[in-house]
């Protein structure tokens, strides 16, 4: 099992860090795994993308041009990133600020309303969780178990506090996800 994944979206919207620790947890379960971030020199607001790859199996490079699966955040990254994930991959996004909808149908394509989700939950900094919860439901490489570990090694100890607050993004994001087909 090789799982490639692109997340792409704003500086800000914790990006990078859904990437870390989906690479932590994956390592805490002894999976390969390989965290290559990539965002412009404004990080916050401006874009910002992180490939990670989680393997049975050795990883040859962290530079890919094809994913697997990507999860989209804002319009410029649906714009760049639409067109390279392989047939029969998936694509996820958040349809907050999403101008131009994805229209590939080779794919699987599911929507995610984190940004809506948050701020009913009243904590913006949970946005990323909860997409990495809908990500896991649709592909449940992580378990709980080593979620929570890698929640824990990337997270600084001063916000362990804040672990339990994820969990509950990450399984409400579990249960918000839905085929973007029920739009329609």
């Amino acid at each position: 099992m090789t799982e490639e994944i692109i997340i792409a979206g704003f500086g800000g919207q914790g990006i990078l860090s859904m990437g870390k620790i989906l690479a932590y947890a994956g390592m805490m379960q002894d999976k390969e795994v390989s965290w290559f971030p990539s965002y412009g020199p404004e990080m916050r607001g401006g874009t910002a993308n992180v490939i990670v790859i989680i393997s049975d199996e050795r990883i040859s490079s962290p530079i890919l041009n094809q994913f697997d699966t990507a999860i989209i955040l804002n319009q410029q990254s649906m714009d760049k990133f639409e067109d390279t994930i392989k047939k029969g991959g998936l694509l996820i996004y958040d349809p907050n600020g999403i101008t131009r909808h994805p229209v590939r149908t080779d794919i699987d394509i599911y929507t995610i309303d984190a940004a809506y989700e948050s701020s009913r939950m009243k904590s913006s900094k949970v946005f990323n969780m909860i997409v990495l919860g809908g990500f896991l439901k649709l592909k449940p490489l992580i378990d709980p178990e080593h979620m929570h570990l890698g929640l824990e090694k990337s997270l600084p100890s001063r916000h362990h506090n804040l672990i339990v607050e994820n969990e509950k993004a990450i399984e409400k994001g579990k249960e918000i996800i839905m085929p973007k087909y029920l739009l329609n």
